[in-house]
């Protein structure tokens, strides 16, 4: 059995972790060498996607990680006032990685075994030969702009929302440090992930419809909403542009879309990356349901994954994009109703443990 995967992100490359474990060989092509990944940028995966990234893909070294055990949420309406509040006194609520650490370790686990070949595109036809060579019984496509992408994969719902998210991560005197906090302003959200007792992440998603910004202006908004951390230093400030996507067909002939190519959301709610590791592991059970029952690999695990994630993962990024809007509404209005009223919705104890079961499992509950 042989599967090219095109893309060698983090995504694809945890796909194809998981899939060498079946004794697949897997090819991943791509078209340019991934430049330094940002040393700044944090990934936070729930504590079921850890669990299963951990059993099925790699373990990841305990100096590798940090364990978060709640959640605050704030509005700067309600200062002093905690919106939600999150926490399960049984496990951990999610656990921070830092994207360059995480991508390290697994490709250099990747290049150990024997079932993995990277190549580069070099041939201008590469899309139309790899498509139609029979070697490969399926091609997974995690790439959001090459020519599979642009041919087969177009359409789709797309939303700029005209936001930018800058990253830091901020080194600070030692304290106890696991809760993250993350409070609504008046120009986007700023959370705050702790990823060790002397250093803690900083996502930033500010609206620049209106104005732009400059460092001093996030390093100040930093400060100004600072949870109580001595900070010694703001490391260097990195931004991107955020968008909502969300793909309308998965599949072409025996091609599958996948990663961010068929969804990508808001990251208020730090849910991106653990989507991308739910459809793996659909796409892990499909696979390995075929090779239990002694059947090829064909277009009929593509059928399947589409079926079995397309309305979830529609129905689970529609709510992520349902909750931006509703703080994008609050921040407009100039009195604190509706920010009081989140507070006694999330004064319920019920409703809490329900929303922490959704961000961990997604709609698997």
């Amino acid at each position: 059995m042989n599967i090219c995967i095109i893309g060698e992100g983090l995504t694809s490359l945890s796909l194809a972790k998981s899939l060498i474990k079946k004794k697949i060989n897997i090819h991943i092509f791509h078209e340019n060498k991934i430049s330094k990944i940002l040393s700044n940028r944090t990934i936070g995966i729930s504590k079921d996607n850890f669990d299963f990234f951990r059993k099925e893909i790699l373990k990841i070294p305990k100096s590798n990680y940090w364990e978060i055990n709640k959640i605050n949420i704030n509005s700067d309406k309600l200062e002093g006032q905690n919106l939600l509040k999150f926490e399960d006194n049984q496990k951990n609520l999610f656990y921070m990685v830092k994207n360059h650490e995480l991508y390290k370790i697994l490709k250099r686990e990747i290049l150990k075994d024997n079932y993995i070949k990277f190549k580069k595109i070099r041939k201008k036809n590469f899309y139309d030969t790899v498509l139609k060579n029979e070697k490969y019984d399926l091609i997974i496509n995690c790439i959001s702009n090459n020519n599979f992408s642009k041919k087969y994969f177009e359409k789709k719902i797309d939303k700029d929302y005209k936001n930018l998210a800058y990253t830091t991560i901020l080194n600070h005197t030692k304290l106890k440090n696991k809760t993250a906090v993350q409070t609504f302003t008046k120009v986007g959200p700023i959370a705050f992930l702790p990823i060790s007792n002397t250093q803690t992440s900083v996502v930033c998603s500010l609206d620049v419809r209106k104005r732009t910004y400059v460092d001093k202006d996030v390093i100040r908004l930093i400060y100004k909403n600072n949870p109580g951390y001595k900070i010694k230093k703001i490391l260097k400030l990195n931004s991107f542009k955020l968008s909502f996507i969300n793909l309308r067909n998965y599949r072409y002939k025996k091609i599958l879309a996948f990663g961010d190519l068929i969804h990508k959301i808001h990251p208020l709610a730090g849910q991106g990356f653990n989507m991308s590791l739910r459809d793996i592991r659909a796409l892990s059970e499909i696979i390995q349901n075929k090779i239990n029952l002694g059947i090829e690999l064909n277009t009929s695990v593509l059928e399947e994954f589409e079926k079995k994630t397309k309305s979830r993962n529609f129905l689970f990024s529609n709510g992520i994009d349902f909750i931006y809007e509703i703080f994008n509404v609050d921040k407009k209005i100039n009195n604190k109703i509706l920010s009081k009223t989140l507070k006694i919705i999330g004064g319920n104890k019920m409703f809490t443990n329900y929303l922490i079961k959704l961000a961990d499992k997604g709609l698997n509950l």
